[in-house]
C-alpha cells in the first residue's frame, strides 16, 4: 500500500468505536532502515474548552493496527491511552 492511499482515512478505535482523526490530520513515524511505519501521531484536537490544557499527542503503535479498509483504518487502543478515558456524567 502506497502512503498516498493511507491520506483521508478515519481513525476509528475497536474498542469504544471512537473516531480518533483521519490520517491527513496525523503525522507517521517511519523507519528510515526499513521504510516501514512505526507509529500514527494525532495530533491534539484544540478547542474552545481545553484551549488552556495542556494535552500530549497520541501516538497509535502500528502493532494496534488492526485492519485497513477502503474508508478507515481499525485500531484496538484500550483505556490505558489517556486521551481516549471519558468522563461520566
Amino acid at each position: 500500500m502506497r502512503l498516498s492511499e493511507l491520506v483521508g482515512k478515519h481513525i476509528v478505535n475497536i474498542y469504544d468505536g471512537a473516531r480518533l482523526g483521519t490520517v491527513g490530520d496525523s503525522d507517521l513515524v517511519i523507519d528510515t532502515e526499513t521504510g516501514e511505519i512505526d507509529a500514527i501521531i494525532l495530533p491534539n484536537k484544540n478547542n474552545i474548552l481545553n484551549i488552556w490544557i495542556d494535552k500530549p499527542n497520541l501516538t497509535i503503535p502500528w502493532s494496534c493496527v488492526k485492519k485497513i479498509g477502503r474508508e478507515v483504518i481499525i485500531v484496538d487502543l484500550d483505556q490505558s491511552h489517556l486521551r481516549l478515558k471519558r468522563f461520566s456524567y
